[in-house]
């Protein structure tokens, strides 16, 4: 973690309630079945903050109505709120976003992770660095930045 915090009291927020995803049939086990918000949401709830021991969820940097899907296209867009407008983790936490769902969703996706709008002093820079293949493929060749979103998606037991 970072010495020196940039938002050393954060707000905390409840988690939701997790909802059962409904089973699929039995009829055909091999059906492929649309990837949905709460899908997206689960994927991504439980990711920690860089900074703080809590979830990306407690801290409210995202919340499920933050999430478009559009499974027919393959489209998937996160927005997230970062809990300071100054925050320098917003790219790690970004990061962090586009990692958990390279790793879950099948490769036929488009994601796109984007700060909210008015909610960083860097809103359009952090943007195109989390959105540019180049800059991303660059950063999760450092091990120091690929440590770090590691522990980040590490599964926690709180």
């Amino acid at each position: 973690m970072v010495s020196g915090l940039i938002n050393a009291n954060p707000i905390l927020y409840e988690k939701k309630e997790r909802r059962a995803r409904s089973a699929p049939s039995v009829a055909d086990e091999y059906a492929v079945e649309p990837i949905d918000q709460q899908e997206i949401f689960d994927h991504i709830r439980d990711i920690k903050d860089p900074e703080h021991p809590y979830s990306l969820e407690e801290l409210k940097v995202i919340t499920e109505d933050a999430i478009e899907v559009d499974d027919q296209h393959s489209y998937v867009r996160v927005t997230f709120t970062p809990t300071v407008e100054h925050c320098s983790m917003a790219t790690i936490i970004g990061l962090c976003l586009r990692v958990k769902l390279m790793r879950s969703l099948p490769s036929r996706y488009k994601v796109d992770i984007k700060v909210a709008p008015g909610s960083h002093a860097t809103e359009a820079a952090v943007n195109k660095q989390l959105n540019d293949k180049e800059r991303v493929a660059a950063a999760l060749e450092n091990p120091n930045l690929v440590d770090m979103v590691d522990e980040c998606l590490a599964p926690s037991f709180n």
